[in-house]
């Protein structure tokens, strides 16, 4: 049961990961990822596209479905954490504060 707590909670934090990566390329803007700080905006898509298959394959073997209520809560808890730490760390990066 265990498992299914931890899956949910990483599928929750891979979605989140993966949006504004897959936004941000999707209007044609650069943004940073693992390949490179100023990644183009094909590798964004890509990059957020990834994280929504890690986030699809995790929330499969979460069986969220047929689980309680805490792992939905944990699937959002994930993508919530996962936005705050993107916010924190983008909200210092200098390319957003010139």
């Amino acid at each position: 049961m265990w498992q299914s707590y931890v899956f949910s909670f990483l599928a929750g934090a891979f979605a989140a990961n993966g949006t504004p990566h897959f936004i941000k390329g999707g209007i044609g803007q650069r943004h940073q990822t693992p390949f490179g700080k100023q990644s183009s905006a094909a590798v964004n898509v890509c990059w957020g596209w990834i994280n929504f298959i890690v986030a699809a394959v995790f929330l499969h073997f979460s069986h969220v479905h047929t689980n309680d209520y805490i792992a939905l809560a944990l699937l959002a808890v994930g993508g919530l954490l996962m936005t705050l730490f993107n916010t924190a760390v983008w909200s210092k990066h200098p390319e957003h504060n010139g």
